[in-house]
Parts: structure tokens; sequence; C-alpha cells
């Protein structure tokens, strides 16, 4: 009895070659970028001195001085950057390849990679933009009372520094994303 393949050849999708081991740890650091900026946004907010600005000033800018409208932005800030940085990992990991069934519509469907390449690319550049040209750039153009930095102005820029890193370990990312889906066809 002849075994027939049930697929014709030209509807096999080849298999997606596993991420470099590179990538998946660049992956994890671009995520992991946004933890030490939110961990000192909240310490603002909660009164631990964190040198740059006193929590009474920052309270400032909200309506009444209100801590509960700060914390709420605050967190809320923190939460989209870590989702966003959150999402790199889906270039690495089987979710970025199919959509999980718990998601509403989507789930269990292929991953289009040419929309994941475009968010992703796009994603970088923003970030990179973002902290490298308005961050950095603000930072070192920023008129400093002395000239020497103080332990205040240590501390924050050690807590936003792993932000530079987000842009730049995205594009990679993406760019090792797309060489492994390069000779797929599209869904």
């Amino acid at each position: 009895m002849p075994t027939t393949d049930p697929a014709p050849p030209e509807s096999r999708v080849p298999p997606v070659p596993p991420p470099p081991r590179w990538a998946v740890r660049a992956a994890h650091v671009a995520a992991w970028s946004t933890v030490p900026p939110g961990v000192w946004r909240v310490a603002l907010v909660l009164g631990v001195p964190v040198g740059v600005m006193e929590r009474a000033e920052f309270l400032a800018a909200f309506p009444h001085n209100s801590p509960l409208i700060a914390l709420t932005y605050v967190l809320v800030i923190g939460a989209v950057a870590e989702a966003a940085s959150y999402l790199t990992l889906g270039l690495v990991r089987p979710w970025g390849e199919m959509v999980p069934p718990w998601i509403p519509l989507l789930g269990g469907r292929p991953v289009d990679h040419r929309i994941a390449v475009l968010a992703a690319s796009l994603g970088a550049l923003a970030v990179t933009f973002l902290w490298w040209v308005l961050f950095l750039g603000g930072l070192l153009n920023s008129p400093s009372p002395d000239p020497g930095i103080s332990a205040g102005e240590a501390l924050f820029a050690a807590a936003y520094a792993p932000l530079l890193l987000w842009g730049p370990l995205l594009a990679a990312v993406t760019c090792s994303y797309h060489r492994r889906h390069k000779a797929r066809p599209c869904m």
C-alpha cells in the first residue's frame, strides 16, 4: 500500500529555526531595561529620597498635590513601558510564532512575521529616539549649577541608563527574528 503525503509540497511551511542564544539574551536585557526607572519613579512618589527632585516638587505637577494620582500615573507609565518591553520576548519565544490560544479572536493563529517585524522596527526607532535623543541629549545639554555630579543625579542616571539599551537591543532582536522568518512564506 503506497503512502502519500496528505499535504502538497507547496502548502508545507518550513519550520522556523530557533533564535540564536545572543538574541534570547538581548531580548531579556531589553525586557528588564524598563524595571530600574520604574522602581526609581515609584520610590520618588513614595517619598524615598532619590536626589534629583523632592516628592513635593513632583506632586506639585498633579491636581491638589495628590499622591494617589501621582502614584497611579507612575504605575501606569511603568506598566505600559514594562508591557512594551516585554513584547521583545515574543521575538524569541513561541508566542511570537503563534498567538496564544487564550487571546480572543486571534488565539491559535500564526503571527504574520511581516507585521511583527514592522511593529518591532517602529518600536525600536521610537524608543531609541526617545531615550538617546530626548533623554540623553537633554541630560547632557541641561545647565548644571555646579561642575560635578551629585549622588542623586548619579542615582537618577543609573536608574535610567538601562533604557538606552532598549532600542538598540530591540532592533538587533528584530533583525534576528526577520532573518529566521525570511525563508518562510507569508501567511
